[in-house]
């Protein structure tokens, strides 16, 4: 397993732009997908992002897509999740998570990080 370390979370307007980081601690992302999804209270968490360890295969909600984007460095090991002209349903507490492959689907991850909260005001 991998622990997960996330940071970057805050509060910005309505425009704005955030950077979210997840970092590997203990060991690289090889051979791991890494996803980011979202949850407010009350709902079910909402895929946002996911990447593959090697970069090659990216997914991205229909809900971010033109305004977010995910990259991987793998020299450290962390993963990013790039936000753009945010909105104010963006926001959520953001939780990065790693598993054997991408997908949209929660359930498929192993390792979750602890959440990292993002606001954006209008």
């Amino acid at each position: 397993q991998v622990r997960l370390v996330e940071s970057g979370g805050g509060s910005v307007q309505t425009g704005g732009s955030l950077r979210l980081s997840c970092a590997a601690s203990e060991r690289a992302f090889i051979n791991y997908g890494v996803g980011w999804f979202r949850q407010i209270p009350g709902k079910e968490r909402e895929f946002v992002a996911a990447i593959i360890w090697s970069g090659d295969s990216t997914s991205l909600a229909d809900s971010v897509k033109g305004r977010f984007t995910i990259t991987i460095n793998n020299g450290n090991n962390t993963v990013y999740l790039h936000m753009n002209s945010l909105k104010p349903e963006d926001k959520a507490v953001y939780y990065c998570a790693a598993g054997f492959g991408i997908s949209e689907t929660a359930a498929v991850y192993e390792c979750w990080g602890r959440g990292n909260q993002v606001t954006v005001s209008s």
